[in-house]
């Protein structure tokens, strides 16, 4: 939750939001609605006539001779939404790196209103985790990237200084926004950004219907952060994925700046907004060590700094399964 309070305004426009299943920003468009540091905005890509809506996570407002803020773009896993992940957008924000959560319409939240109806919610997420959507997802971010570079925000972000994370699904498009390549004509090629400086991945899945990852992933040189947990297992319809698919993905990666962290335990939904999967306890220290750990991993590529990482290993023993720190970064 925001550190500020919502005025009673909003609050009452958040709790019939909330009652009608409508996003907030359908009451309040194109406003600030969470606090003075988080702002929604619905964009909308009129070339493939497709909504964008982003929240974006801003650092407090700087002095006047502040430098721009870096920024993390960070993308939902299937059926998530620009409202989630605060753990991480707002912990970045506190820290001075401002955060860009892309909502994805085709594969978002919306696949829950047919929860009632088994064969019609089966029908949905088909279509979500279809490859034209995992394609319009890339060019959510592209788009959203362009649209920040070219509205107000701009003096404040430095545009130059990106790194796209994201969770599951999300992990996926970060991939291929980083420079993932499959081979087939459905996939427009390329799809990477040669914005996004770095990646995080956090419960990454194999692309869906896919060989080896080795000839995807090898042309990913971007520096890449890996997290996931020995009891992370995505099961979908269709689709089994395991902790042995995340470590494939890591070796496969063939960039030589890259860090691999698994914990013990927990789930593959300990990572979005659920303060209960994977145990509560664990849940909590995870998402404290995880921040820990991105923001590190962010002040050390965007911002010039060494933090003090050196011992994150040994503070977090108890909940670490292993550990595979950079080579880049310890040398």
């Amino acid at each position: 939750m925001s550190p500020n309070k919502p005025s009673s305004f909003l609050a009452r426009r958040r709790l019939l939001a909330s009652a009608l299943g409508l996003p907030i920003a359908a009451l309040v468009a194109n406003r600030p609605v969470a606090s003075p540091a988080s702002v929604d905005l619905d964009w909308h890509d009129s070339a493939r006539n497709r909504p964008v809506p982003i929240r974006l996570h801003l650092p407090r407002s700087p002095a006047a001779d502040a430098a721009p803020a870096p920024l993390v773009v960070f993308s939902h896993g299937l059926g998530g939404s620009r409202y989630g992940y605060t753990w991480l957008g707002e912990y970045w924000a506190a820290h001075g790196i401002a955060s860009l959560h892309v909502q994805h319409v085709g594969s978002d939240r919306a696949i829950w209103a047919e929860r009632g109806n088994p064969l019609a919610m089966l029908g949905l997420m088909r279509q979500a985790i279809s490859e034209r959507e995992a394609i319009a997802r890339a060019h959510d971010v592209r788009f959203a990237l362009d649209q920040l570079i070219a509205s107000g925000f701009s003096q404040r972000i430095d545009t130059a200084r990106i790194v796209m994370a994201g969770h599951s699904y999300g992990a996926n498009t970060a991939m291929l926004l980083s420079g993932a390549r499959i081979e087939r004509a459905e996939f427009e090629a390329p799809l990477a950004d040669r914005r996004v400086s770095a990646a995080i991945l956090i419960s990454a899945p194999p692309f869906h219907g896919e060989g080896s990852p080795k000839p995807i992933l090898a042309p990913i040189r971007v520096p890449t952060l890996h997290v996931t947990a020995t009891e992370d297992v995505i099961r979908v319809p269709g689709f089994f994925s395991a902790l042995d698919d995340r470590l494939a993905i890591f070796e496969a990666v063939a960039g030589p700046d890259k860090t691999l962290a698994v914990y013990a335990g927990g789930s593959h939904s300990m990572f979005t907004d659920r303060v209960w999967s994977g145990g509560e306890a664990l849940n909590r220290s995870v998402k404290s060590a995880t921040r820990e750990l991105a923001l590190g991993f962010v002040e050390r590529l965007l911002k010039g700094r060494t933090p003090p990482l050196n011992d994150w290993p040994a503070r977090h023993a108890s909940i670490l399964d292993r550990f595979v720190p950079s080579p880049v970064s310890s040398a």
